[in-house]
């Protein structure tokens, strides 16, 4: 079993003035981090180097209680917060924060088949197995937030078969600094909240994917933003909100999400109000940068 935890690096080794640099380069970039899109620039750009990883599982709250919440940064397409539900990954994180507090809540690496810590579908009939499929290791480390009496784990996923210790020695400098990011940013709602953002949509004969996109349309993301979420181009999501605004009979962005909560404020009558914290009509930071 392949794992090698920070307690095994030898920190009393100088760095390099360039490698020096480079990690306060990292640090700065991470500080201007308010958006998810930031976020998913910072992780690919030269934090790679460092931390060479294509997805980023980030779980957080009472696991004692299993009162969990997810957030899944990372290019890979279907790899998205809101393709999950907390309850599919529940399971697997709780085995991951299991192991991180056994070693002693230090950082760690694990070969994925050999750890025996992750059971994944080997038919990839799991969502949660298919985002995975082609990842050799994973790095874990976490924060415990004694005030708020909740923890928070991060897993960086590699294709790589191992992470080095300059990895990490790497996610224990860094990891104050991703939580701070992390924490400046609101979680991205999860499938079943969007399902219900979208009945605003559906009186206007969207499509499943023109709901989507003026859900995060009302949510005030710009067209790169959701070409980011929904692994599509932004030339694409302006080719989606042309026929949106036709279907709709409206000029702009504004003018349709107006319109889609209107629709919504009449369906919500007609339904329970379970979900009314997370829905699309309370969001008024629409981008006028992106009319179309």
């Amino acid at each position: 079993m392949q794992i090698s935890s920070a307690r095994e690096i030898d920190y009393g080794v100088s760095i390099p003035m360039d490698r020096l640099h480079s990690y306060f380069r990292v640090i700065q970039e991470g500080l201007g981090v308010r958006r998810h899109l930031d976020l998913l620039r910072w992780l690919q750009g030269e934090i790679q180097h460092h931390l060479p990883h294509e997805i980023l599982l980030i779980a957080w709250g009472d696991f004692a209680s299993n009162f969990i919440q997810h957030d899944i940064v990372s290019s890979l397409p279907g790899a998205r917060t809101a393709y999950f539900e907390t309850a599919e990954l529940s399971s697997q994180v709780q085995k991951l924060y299991r192991h991180w507090t056994r070693q002693g809540k230090i950082p760690s690496a694990s070969n994925i088949d050999t750890s025996g810590i992750l059971h994944l579908d080997s038919h990839g009939q799991c969502r949660f197995s298919r985002i995975l499929q082609g990842m050799e290791s994973f790095l874990l480390h976490g924060i415990s937030d004694t005030r708020r009496c909740e923890d928070c784990i991060y897993v960086i996923f590699s294709t790589s078969d191992k992470f080095d210790d300059g990895a990490l020695t790497m996610m224990e400098l860094l990891l104050p600094y991703l939580d701070i990011a992390l924490r400046r940013i609101a979680p991205f709602p999860h499938l079943s909240a969007r399902r219900a953002d979208s009945a605003g949509g559906k009186g206007h004969g969207l499509s499943e994917r023109e709901s989507e996109i003026m859900d995060w349309v009302g949510k005030g993301k710009t067209n790169a933003e959701i070409g980011s979420i929904l692994s599509i181009s932004e030339f694409t999501v302006r080719n989606h909100l042309y026929h949106i605004f036709q279907k709709l009979g409206v000029y702009n962005r504004t003018q349709a999400a107006s319109k889609i909560t209107q629709t919504w404020g009449m369906c919500s009558e007609q339904h329970a109000s379970g979900a009314s914290d997370t829905l699309f009509p309370q969001a008024t930071n629409l981008s006028s940068a992106d009319e179309l």
